[in-house]
């Protein structure tokens, strides 16, 4: 009996401690950390940007086409040594190409005019002495200046036709475009002689929505990125805008100025703009992507005493990456910015490195 009595025992104890362990809450706390990055907020800057696209375009970019026929002569520039060729740079009135023709320019006489030009001021001197002693009336004179006007006028006649036999670059540039022309054959008046272009200033047509009228004004600046220039940004600044809508695209108008210093963007290149049109300094900036929402609320999470504590913020600017926080950061709170996904208010974590 004894023993039976000790068996009862045992089995309604055993009951107890099993009934015990299944009734454990389901989401009992759980002492496991977290793992969790954190990142310390400084005030930084954070600009309001409206992006579009566009090709940038020189400045200033002409085709000089030959004035005269002539022999083909491409001139050499003094700072390579050997004849212009595309991609050199040149400075205004500076010789590119010269095209030979003598019987033109014998017949130009271009010493005789200034030959002419000197005896008819010499004549002038003489008559200007005479008239002041009463030799010679003041018609006579003033006949003398007449012929000096006439000779000077031939004279810069006769320089401008020899000019026309030269092709000067009229801008500081870059030859873009040389045709290939055999040295001392023939060129006919009105042939492609040089593309030249200037893009160390360039500009940009743009297309702005309609709801970016309000916030694009004159003299804004403008960031400017290309592919090709992965860690290069060009300063840049808004120059023109229109202030009509299009009835057809509902957009408006406007015009670029870039800086293109060293020449890093080139004549062509479709290039990225991002208009400057808001500008917060010393704001608290966090990712985009750390921060959470719901119908009510966006909120983060900052750590403190290795717990994770949830924060209701008010956001203000914005660009791709980055907003800034208005309300609910302070300068120097650990902000979680990895493994903020599962954490529930007041969740212990272990900052990770």
């Amino acid at each position: 009996m004894k023993k039976y009595n000790h068996t009862l025992v045992s089995l309604l104890l055993l009951a107890v401690i099993t009934t015990g362990c299944n009734n454990q809450p389901q989401n009992a706390p759980s002492d496991i950390a977290t793992p969790v990055s954190v990142k310390e907020l400084k005030k930084g800057s954070i600009s309001k940007l409206i992006n579009t696209t566009g090709t940038a375009q020189p400045t200033y970019g002409v085709d000089l086409n030959s004035e005269m026929s002539g022999l083909y002569k491409l001139q050499v520039n003094p700072k390579t040594g050997k004849p212009f060729k595309l991609g050199d740079l040149v400075s205004k009135g500076q010789l590119i190409i010269r095209l030979e023709d003598k019987e033109y320019e014998n017949g130009i006489a271009i010493d005789a005019k200034e030959l002419s030009l000197e005896i008819a001021e010499q004549e002038q001197t003489k008559q200007k002495a005479l008239y002041e002693k009463g030799g010679v009336t003041l018609s006579e004179m003033r006949n003398t200046e007449v012929k000096v006007t006439n000779a000077r006028y031939d004279l810069e006649n006769a320089k401008l036709n020899l000019e026309k036999m030269n092709v000067k670059a009229p801008f500081d540039g870059v030859i873009v475009n040389l045709p290939h022309y055999t040295t001392d054959v023939r060129v006919e008046q009105g042939k492609p002689m040089v593309g030249l272009m200037d893009y160390a200033r360039m500009y940009m047509d743009i297309n702005l929505p309609e709801s970016a009228i309000s916030y694009v004004k004159a003299d804004q600046p403008v960031f400017i990125t290309h592919y090709t220039l992965p860690e290069d940004t060009l300063k840049a600044v808004i120059s023109e805008l229109s202030p009509a809508i299009s009835t057809e695209t509902r957009t408006f108008k406007g015009k670029i100025l870039i800086q293109n210093g060293g020449l890093k963007l080139r004549p062509g290149m479709f290039v990225k703009a991002d208009i400057v049109v808001d500008r917060a300094d010393s704001a608290i900036i966090i990712p985009k992507d750390v921060v959470q929402s719901n119908r009510r609320r966006k909120y983060v999470f900052i750590v403190d005493k290795n717990t994770a504590i949830l924060r209701n913020i008010k956001t203000g600017l914005e660009d791709e990456d980055n907003i800034e926080v208005l309300e609910g950061l302070r300068e120097n709170d650990n902000l979680v910015v990895k493994g903020f996904e599962t954490l529930k208010e007041n969740s212990k974590v272990k900052v990770q490195k």
